[in-house]
C-alpha cells in the first residue's frame, strides 16, 4: 500500500463514521447489514474494516461488532443444495440486526460481491431463493421502516469486481483502480472530505426545500424512448443527502449518494419508460426493458435480455407491479461521469434518474412513518415486499413537475437541474 492510499482508506472511515452513520458516543455499531446480494461483510474488506472499528472506539462507540459472510458458500449452497432447502434461513442474524437496532445501535452495510458470481447457476433456483430471502429478511425491513436507526451503506472492492469493471488493464492494478473510483465518486480526493459532504449534503437539502414548496400533482418524464406521468402523493415529501433516525439522528444512508426521491401515488403511473442501464440481480441482467403502465401497475414489460426476470420480479406480489419511489439525479453526477456500469445498485442508480418497483418510502410521505398500512396505501403509498431501483435517465431527459392547475414547469432539462438554489 501506498502513503497516499493509507491516508485516503483513512479519510474514507471517516466519512464513513461522520456523514454515512454519524455515530455517537456510546453508541454500538454493527457491520454487516443483511440484504438480497450479501449475508454479511466479505473478508476483502476486513482492512477497512478494522480501521472503522478502531475509528468508532475512539469515538467513543459502546461495541463494535461484525456479521462475516463468503459469496461463494452461497454459491455452493445454490449449486448443491436441494431446491425445497432453499427456504432455510440462520434467524440469528436477523435477530443480530432487530437486537442491535432496539438497543439503539447503528448499522454499517458492506457491498462488496463478484457480479459474475452466479452465472452457472440455475435461475429457477435463484428467483426461488430470493422469494425465502425476501420473506425471511422481513422483519428487519418492517423495523427498519416503523423504528429506523442511523445506517449506512457502502462499498468495497473486490478483485473479482475489479476483473469486472476493468479487463483492459493489467490484472494487479485492477483493484487499486477501483478504490481509485470509489473515493473518487466518495469525494475522499477532496482536500477536506467531511466539509465536502456537508456541502453536498445541503445543497441536496436545498433543492428539497424547493420541490417540497412547490407540491407538484404530478411529473412529467419525457425523453426519446420514455413518455411517462407520474401523479405524486399528496403531501409528499422531497428526500435527500442526510435523513434522521428514529431518535433524531442525522445520517447519510447511501455513500455515494447523488439523488433527491419522494413518493408517486401507487395509482396514478400511466405511460412508459425505458431502462436505460442495464440492472442486475443476482447476477442476472435485465437489458432494454421498456415498461408501460396505467392507472399505476405495470401491464406489460418487454426487454431484449432478461424479460423472463422482470416478469417473474412483478409476479411476487400486487406492489411490486406499482411504484414506491421516483428519484431525480443529474446526468452530469460524479459517478455519470466514470461513464460505467458499476454492477452495484448502491453505485449505478447515483448516474441516473431512476424510479423503484414495490414498496414506498414512508419518510416521503407528510406523517407516513406514524400511519396505519392501511393509512399509508389510502394516502396514495404502495406496499410490497421487494423495492428495486430501475435506472431510466439519459442526457436527452426532460422532466417538468406539473401544478394543480395543469401548468407545467421545468425542473429538468436534457439530464440536468433547471432550476436554481
Amino acid at each position: 500500500m501506498s502513503i497516499k492510499f493509507e491516508e485516503n482508506l483513512e479519510k474514507y472511515a471517516e466519512v464513513i463514521l461522520k456523514i454515512g452513520l454519524n455515530l455517537q458516543p456510546n453508541q454500538r455499531l454493527l457491520i454487516g447489514g443483511l440484504g438480497m446480494s450479501s449475508d454479511g461483510v466479505t473478508f476483502e474488506a476486513a482492512p477497512l474494516i478494522r480501521i472503522i472499528t478502531k475509528k468508532a472506539y475512539q469515538m467513543g462507540a459502546r461495541l463494535v461488532d461484525v456479521i462475516w459472510a463468503d459469496d461463494h458458500i452461497r454459491l455452493i449452497r445454490l449449486q448443491n443444495s436441494p431446491k425445497k432447502l432453499l427456504k432455510e434461513y440462520p434467524k440469528w442474524k436477523v435477530d443480530a440486526i432487530i437486537n442491535n437496532s432496539k438497543a439503539g445501535g447503528a448499522v454499517l452495510r458492506i457491498l462488496s460481491h463478484n457480479p459474475d458470481l452466479l452465472d452457472d447457476v440455475d435461475r429457477g433456483s435463484i428467483l426461488r431463493f430470493q422469494l425465502y430471502l425476501i420473506k425471511h429478511l422481513q422483519p428487519v425491513s418492517d423495523l427498519n421502516r416503523e423504528n429506523p436507526p442511523n445506517w449506512s451503506a457502502i462499498s468495497v472492492p473486490n478483485k473479482a469486481w475489479a476483473d469486472k469493471l476493468f479487463p483492459d488493464i493489467p490484472s494487479n492494478e485492477r483493484i487499486q483502480k477501483l478504490w481509485d473510483v470509489i473515493f473518487e465518486i466518495c469525494r475522499i480526493t477532496e482536500d477536506d472530505p467531511v466539509y465536502a459532504w456537508q456541502t453536498h449534503n445541503e445543497n441536496l437539502q436545498k433543492r428539497c426545500s424547493y420541490l417540497n414548496q412547490k407540491q407538484y400533482e404530478q411529473l412529467k418524464l419525457t425523453s426519446p424512448e420514455t413518455n411517462l406521468t407520474i401523479g405524486l402523493a399528496k403531501d409528499h415529501i422531497w428526500r435527500g443527502g442526510t435523513l434522521k433516525s428514529q431518535k433524531g439522528i442525522k445520517f447519510t444512508p447511501n455513500l455515494p449518494t447523488e439523488e433527491i426521491f419522494t413518493l408517486p401515488h401507487k395509482d396514478k403511473v400511466d405511460g412508459f419508460v425505458k431502462i436505460t442501464k442495464k440492472l442486475i440481480i443476482e447476477g442476472q441482467a435485465i437489458e432494454e426493458a421498456i415498461l408501460q403502465f396505467s392507472e399505476g401497475r405495470v401491464i406489460k414489460a418487454n426487454a431484449k435480455i432478461g424479460e423472463d426476470i422482470i416478469n417473474t420480479i412483478l409476479k411476487i406480489d400486487e406492489g411490486a407491479q406499482r411504484l414506491g419511489e421516483i428519484a431525480l439525479v443529474p446526468h452530469s453526477s460524479p459517478v455519470s461521469k466514470i461513464e460505467k456500469l458499476f454492477y452495484n445498485l448502491l453505485i449505478d442508480e447515483n448516474a441516473s434518474n431512476h424510479i423503484a418497483l414495490g414498496t414506498g418510502i414512508r419518510d416521503s410521505l407528510k406523517n407516513g412513518n406514524k400511519m396505519t398500512e392501511e393509512e399509508f396505501i389510502s394516502a396514495g403509498g404502495n406496499h410490497s415486499t421487494i423495492h428495486i431501483d430501475i435506472m431510466i435517465g439519459s442526457e436527452k431527459m426532460n422532466v417538468d413537475g406539473i401544478m394543480q392547475d395543469g401548468e407545467y414547469e421545468p425542473i429538468m432539462r436534457n439530464g440536468e437541474w433547471a432550476f436554481k438554489i
